[in-house]
């Protein structure tokens, strides 16, 4: 199997990570369906030669808009992210905790809207990408860790239920979900993880959470 003729929806695209991924993908072959929430932001990734939809990748409403008028897709990865924190424990405010949650809400509401795609996909893929602070928090970026922990925590739940689904209708497993860890997102590395998403089998892929170099 390869990236080759796929549909990948990155969601939340508009990052450093998001360009150098739609670049590796459209460069081996893949369909890229980017989504942003203006089609500013958005110029780069067209000028890549990706499809741009102007969408909020954390409204569940608007990913399932998407999904349901894109019809077949292989892949999903949510790409909202950000970095708040500092000052110890004290330095935890509800403002910048609020302000990371975003990339909790795009995990959620993108997994959600896609989960029947993926699993009648013949090769699905969810990717999340997290850090290694879930690893070893630290009171300065309690609030990073924790709204990381939990993304971690509803993939690994979303690939229970891949597994669930193959198991009940006896088939083998397709669709797989997969944690990729950093300590400091290195975009150039992230981009050929999810170009080799094809590279294995889902059944060696799904609740399987990764280190990035």
């Amino acid at each position: 199997m390869s990236v080759a003729d796929r549909t990948i929806v990155l969601a939340g695209a508009t990052s450093a990570s998001g360009i150098a991924v739609a670049s590796a993908l459209i460069e081996a072959g893949a369909r890229v369906v980017a989504t942003g929430r203006s089609v500013e932001r958005l110029a780069p990734l067209t000028a890549l030669g990706a499809e741009v939809e102007v969408a909020d990748a954390t409204s569940l409403d608007a990913m399932a808009d998407l999904a349901s008028r894109l019809g077949a897709v292989d892949a999903v990865i949510p790409l909202v992210g950000g970095w708040r924190g500092g000052g110890g424990l004290a330095g935890q405010s509800d403002d910048d905790f609020a302000a990371l949650l975003p990339a909790l809400e795009a995990v959620r509401a993108t997994s959600r809207a896609f989960d029947p795609l993926l699993r009648a996909a013949e090769a699905g893929r969810f990717t999340i990408v997290s850090s290694t602070a879930v690893g070893r928090p630290l009171a300065g970026g309690a609030n990073y860790a924790a709204v990381k922990a939990a993304s971690e925590a509803w993939a690994r739940a979303v690939a229970q239920g891949y597994a669930k689904a193959a198991r009940d209708a006896d088939q083998p497993l397709r669709a797989a979900s997969v944690v990729y860890r950093a300590k400091a997102l290195d975009p150039s590395s992230l981009a050929p993880r999810i170009v080799a998403l094809w590279d294995e089998d889902a059944a060696a892929l799904n609740d399987q959470v990764r280190l990035l170099d």
